[in-house]
């Protein structure tokens, strides 16, 4: 069977990872997403980290936004390059890109530039700050944009005086990334239905501030509320506790009248089910702090295999907190095909995390690694009817670069 996105064509001029991990999602899904790099590549191609190093040639950042696509050089500041360009664009569905509007006008890349050689042409653009507004020029990785700008940073700072968490790597752009491709399948839906090919926008700041929209929402009634409290929750059983072998496990019981009771069954404290501090949610909240020390005592008594094995049968829902090199061994991740495997030629292969969404029940698994630079120009360009006498003219004049 074929992917939902069979038979689309993206054509790709983007860098690092917000915009790419969009088209890196379409390709798993079937799309023939053509990378479109400068001759020096994608900026992304150098970036060495603590995630690379020591990985048998593999770079996650690399491998992740762009894993199944076809790379292509192109000097798109040539005249012979543009023109390129262009041909390609006739063939496309979408045009998928990250550059800055001072950059697309340069290049002469823009919505009105490409539109005339494909008026089916959906054009989306990523950017950090949004399409409008006095920071439309100005760019954004998802640090600033997102985990810095939304809230998120401040509402994960300690009240103590120490600083906020660092962010997790690609955090904000991976979430865009999804964002990014479900609206370039709603904009292709539109398309079908109406005629009408939408210009996307999709912005980290954006992204940032849909995923924190509770507390700006509530911003407008209760003001801005710091990182809620471990020792004094709404609710205690919507919570973590440490356990004798320095690991957490937590609980998620919204239904708190519900679920104390079992809680209490499960971690050998009936006594606590009685206990007029604790008898209904209104208590359990008046007396919260003092929930937080009974518990965190008594989980300390065990070990997280223990409390494991102890909740096993618990009908709430909980969870243990693990590490990534645990993540790969979860009992859930096999059977649901969230980490495929990617065949690389001459390297060790490696697994990458697949798309969220799967389609008729079947994981999506990617085409193969990331693109060597490059590496499917020629192959483009005998696609779109040049002969090799047009191909070797191209290269004299600079088009693909060397």
């Amino acid at each position: 069977m074929s992917g939902p996105f069979e038979g689309v064509r993206v054509i790709e001029v983007a860098s690092w990872t917000f915009v790419p991990a969009a088209g890196a999602l379409l390709a798993d899904l079937g799309a023939d997403v053509i990378k479109v790099e400068p001759p020096q590549g994608d900026p992304q191609r150098a970036l060495q980290n603590l995630l690379n190093f020591g990985s048998d040639g593999v770079n996650p950042f690399l491998e992740i936004p762009n894993r199944g696509k076809r790379s292509m050089t192109l000097d798109l500041a040539s005249e012979a390059g543009r023109e390129t360009l262009l041909r390609l664009i006739a063939t496309a569905d979408v045009f998928l890109t990250s550059y800055l509007p001072p950059v697309r006008r340069k290049l002469r890349i823009d919505v009105d530039d490409l539109r005339p050689a494909n008026p089916r042409l959906v054009y989306v653009r990523g950017s950090g700050w949004g399409a409008r507004g006095p920071m439309a020029d100005t760019g954004g990785y998802d640090l600033a944009a997102a985990w810095a700008s939304s809230g998120t940073a401040f509402k994960l700072t300690p009240t103590d005086g120490q600083p906020p968490p660092l962010m997790p790597p690609g955090f904000f752009d991976l979430h865009g990334a999804n964002a990014i491709a479900g609206a370039i399948g709603t904009a292709l839906f539109q398309r079908e239905r109406t005629g009408h090919a939408p210009v996307v926008d999709v912005s980290l700041l954006g992204v940032g501030m849909w995923s924190m929209g509770p507390d700006i929402v509530g911003a407008q009634f209760a003001g801005s509320l710091p990182s809620a409290s471990r020792t004094s929750p709404g609710n205690p059983i919507v919570n973590c506790y440490p356990t004798k072998d320095e690991r957490w496990i937590y609980l998620v019981c919204l239904q708190g009248d519900r679920f104390w009771p079992e809680v209490c069954e499960v971690i050998g404290r009936p006594d606590l089910i009685t206990d007029e501090r604790f008898i209904d949610t209104p208590s359990r909240f008046e007396h919260r702090e003092v929930a937080v020390e009974v518990l965190d005592a008594v989980f300390r008594t065990r070990t997280l295999a223990e409390w494991c094995d102890a909740f096993a049968n618990f009908s709430g829902v909980w969870a243990p907190a693990i590490s990534f090199t645990e993540l790969h061994e979860h009992q859930q991740v096999e059977p649901n095909g969230f980490l495929p495997t990617v065949e690389a030629d001459g390297r060790k292969a490696f697994r990458l995390v697949g798309p969220p969404a799967q389609f008729d029940e079947r994981p999506a698994v990617p085409r193969g690694p990331a693109p060597e630079l490059g590496q499917d120009t020629e192959a483009v360009l005998l696609e779109l009817g040049l002969d090799w006498d047009e191909i070797t003219e191209l290269r004299e004049r600079g088009a693909t670069g060397a």
